[in-house]
């Protein structure tokens, strides 16, 4: 099943699809010629050697039927919030690199969130499949909030296991599809800053500082916004489209309605097939804090957000500049991210003392409250830390860190500045969910990310130490050699 082809469980849900831009399978299979100068593909018109990278490319429409349950907003029990139809096809989108006997796979799937548990299975079955060896799989969610969730969020988000098993199948096809479909390649890469494409949501317009001013002695001491994008084009042999990739930070939460898609990523991924005949892989960025948009209104009006974001991303690729690559390399390693456990003790005792008082702001309402509390309360012994896992990929200069969680943008723009690679993707939502990591500021304003999330996930809240420690095991991984 190829991406906007219609698979059974859609054939069979009777939905009555909300969009009339549908690109034809045609159009996201051109071999993008137009796009490709005429002096590239003289280069790329040798025979491939060994020290050559490969780059192949594959998609699966992954929208979900009728019935299914979305995620990301909170939802009483007895009323979820059930998919009525689609707004635009959603996918998982492939691409596998190989340079020598190394080999990588990166799958970024439009769906809220993935388990950890979800990813070591798709990337065991890779390794099966292909021989690509697990350790360098990586699952990435886009994390838009108009899809379902492959982790279970109390009262955010139920995992639909038919669904889940599906998109899993469908994507390893993806996989083997990519697999067969990589050629010689080379690598451009090119950036830009966007304006009017997100916003720092915990400070009004105006008081956050962004990515250009953020310099060796910045810090968490205040709230920050990343403007950059960056695109990777993987410009191939043998008349096949080359392969785009883009990396920006904004929340796809335009929606709060019934209709399944991407959000806007899914319009900016229309814009890029229309303007060159190829269907961009999107990953996410740093977005703990951070809304889409200006900063103005953009619930329910995806448009200005995509726009802006489809201005940059035309603007990277156009600028974009072919880069060697000497080397192809991943590397995983664990993680221990520090709970504060005094302070889940304190939340057990107010609610053991005073349940009545537990109903709102950071316990959301009263049976939230008590549905989170039977749970807490029947764990002995809660780990001192969250054991989870994060992961780089350098494709020559280029680095790519693969980390588990909601972010918040002065921690993702410190791993930028401090990786010691000229181009640095920090991805999240990959291969697992933590939660947000925010700063400290987020604990003592009691924001919802620091207080009431790990409730959805139960977890004790992170320390104010979490984001610190996450940003130096990053930078370390960075730093590391095969």
């Amino acid at each position: 099943m190829t991406l906007h082809e219609k698979g059974d469980m859609n054939r069979d849900s009777g939905r009555q699809n909300q969009h009339d831009r549908r690109p034809s399978r045609r159009t996201l299979l051109l071999a993008g010629a137009a796009f490709t100068t005429t002096a590239a593909a003289g280069r790329l018109g040798r025979a491939a050697t060994a020290d050559d990278l490969l780059a192949g490319h594959a998609a699966v429409e992954t929208t979900p039927p009728n019935g299914i349950e979305l995620a990301g907003f909170h939802r009483p029990p007895g009323s979820p919030r059930l998919v009525t139809g689609s707004r635009q096809p959603a996918a998982a989108r492939v691409i596998v690199l190989e340079q020598g006997s190394v080999r990588a796979v990166i799958v970024a799937i439009d769906i809220i969130v993935v388990s950890a548990e979800f990813a070591r299975q798709f990337a065991r079955a890779v390794e099966d499949r292909v021989g690509i060896p697990a350790d360098h799989v990586r699952v990435c969610a886009t994390h838009t909030h108009s899809m379902p969730t492959f982790l279970s969020l109390r009262q955010w988000g139920a995992i639909p296991e038919s669904y889940q098993s599906l998109v899993m199948k469908l994507g390893l096809e993806a996989v083997e599809r990519a697999w067969n479909d990589r050629s010689a390649a080379r690598l451009r890469v090119g950036s830009k800053r966007v304006e009017g494409g997100n916003s720092n949501r915990t400070v009004k317009p105006g008081q956050w500082r962004t990515d250009a001013e953020f310099g060796p002695a910045s810090d968490d001491s205040q709230r920050w916004l990343d403007t950059m994008l960056h695109a990777l084009v993987f410009e191939r042999t043998g008349g096949r489209p080359p392969i785009i990739a883009y990396h920006f930070s904004a929340h796809p939460v335009c929606y709060h309605d019934t209709l399944s898609g991407p959000d806007w990523a899914g319009v900016v991924a229309e814009h890029c097939r229309a303007s060159r005949g190829v269907d961009p892989v999107f990953f996410q960025g740093h977005i703990g804090d951070v809304n889409p948009g200006d900063g103005t209104k953009w619930i329910g009006d995806v448009e200005p957000t995509a726009r802006a974001i489809s201005m940059g991303l035309d603007a990277a690729i156009d600028s974009a500049r072919e880069t060697a690559v000497d080397r192809l390399q991943s590397i995983r390693r664990p993680v221990d991210l520090p709970l504060d456990l005094d302070l889940y003790r304190d939340w057990l005792a107010a609610y053991r003392a005073d349940p009545a008082a537990c109903a709102n702001g950071p316990w959301v309402d009263a049976g939230f409250a008590a549905d989170w509390f039977r749970a807490a309360a029947a764990v002995e012994n809660p780990a001192p830390v969250r054991q989870t896992t994060l992961s780089s990929l350098w494709i020559g200069p280029v680095a790519m860190l693969f980390h588990p969680a909601e972010l918040y943008s002065c921690y993702g723009l410190a791993i930028r500045r401090d990786s010691g690679a000229a181009t640095t993707l920090c991805v999240g939502y990959a291969d697992d969910f933590v939660g947000y990591v925010t700063d400290p500021t987020a604990f003592a304003n009691g924001e919802y990310a620091a207080l009431t999330v790990p409730k959805l996930l139960d977890l004790p809240p992170f320390t104010t130490e979490s984001g610190r420690r996450l940003v130096a095991a990053a930078t370390t991984l960075l730093a590391a050699r095969s």
